[in-house]
């Protein structure tokens, strides 16, 4: 396969991926006003914070409320990680492989960049909850599309290859809303308020009624350990990594108990210590730092995966 084709392949999946993650960030805040009587303190910056886009946002608004938050990080094609400019990508890089994927594939993603471009802005005021569960939805819709109808060889795996290492980022960071930045004080550890906060982030996780199936009542170390450790929810980190290593192995045909390349090794060490971690070891060290340091580490393997498999190299 052509590094190309495979590189637009897996792009086309993380913008996807990334586009309903940022539909679900808002979505934190979005329950958390619903769901309280008086939010105190309407805190819309984490989720600039939290995408590493606080200094464009800076230049483009002198503002961090609600309405300046979700425009940038909705409609704002200024913004290379709005919605918007995620659907764009991810419909250009699918147009430039339309002879790899399927042709019911290329339709769902040209129709769910023209409904979101034609989309009119007004709606972020008016039906706001309706129309990021579309985003979630049609995002859903494509993934289906894609597993129903596309020959699960090279091509597949490298679309899941994206799809699983962007989810896995973003849902360290839902969790990272939370624990780090939305919660107004110490306070409100233990109370009423921190336990919504809670389920607004398994709400946004798609998770409330899997965690509920085993866990029952919310606690803190119980919804930490469903989204990070748990091996069979889908959007967990623990999952997606080992989803991420399968198809990785899967591309380069060796099998899992070798580590021939500097990118096997690091998505298999990553994999490997969360085989053995404990979420009581997580949140004595600090969950914070645990998710800060996860998301450098994914950072680095993204890179290692275009240097493996996407630069261009001189030929010798």
């Amino acid at each position: 396969m052509l590094s190309r084709v495979a590189e637009s392949i897996y792009w086309m999946n993380r913008y996807v991926e990334r586009a309903e993650n940022v539909a679900r960030f808002i979505d934190v805040n979005l329950y958390l006003n619903l769901d309280t009587v008086s939010f105190a303190q309407e805190q819309w910056q984490p989720l600039v914070s939290v995408t590493g886009d606080n200094s464009l946002f800076f230049e483009l608004y002198s503002k961090s409320n609600k309405k300046n938050v979700i425009r940038f990080l909705t409609f704002d094609t200024r913004n290379p990680n709005s919605i918007l400019s995620c659907l764009r990508a991810a419909r250009e890089n699918a147009r430039s492989v339309r002879e790899v994927i399927s042709s019911e594939m290329w339709e769902q993603v040209n129709r769910f960049y023209l409904e979101v471009n034609s989309a009119n802005p007004n709606i972020l005021k008016q039906e706001p909850y309706k129309f990021f569960a579309k985003i979630k939805s049609d995002a859903h819709l494509l993934n289906g599309v894609t597993e129903a109808t596309m020959t699960h060889g090279e091509a597949w795996h490298f679309g899941r290859l994206g799809r699983m290492i962007e989810r896995a980022d973003k849902t360290s960071r839902i969790l990272d809303v939370k624990y780090f930045l939305l919660l107004p004080s110490s306070n409100d550890v233990g109370t009423p308020f921190d336990n919504i906060q809670w389920m607004a982030v398994l709400k946004s996780a798609s998770a409330l009624e899997m965690y509920r199936k085993i866990w029952g009542r919310i606690a803190p170390s119980n919804v930490a350990k469903f989204l990070i450790l748990d091996d069979h929810f889908p959007r967990a980190i623990y999952y997606s990594v080992i989803a991420a290593e399968r198809s990785l192995r899967r591309i380069t045909d060796s099998p899992m108990d070798r580590y021939d390349t500097v990118l096997d090794k690091k998505v298999g060490k990553l994999r490997s210590e969360l085989d053995y971690m404990d979420i009581s070891e997580i949140i004595q060290g600090g969950l914070h730092e645990f998710l800060d340091g996860f998301q450098t580490r994914l950072n680095d393997i993204g890179d290692e995966i275009f240097q493996t498999f996407f630069a261009l190299r001189p030929i010798a």
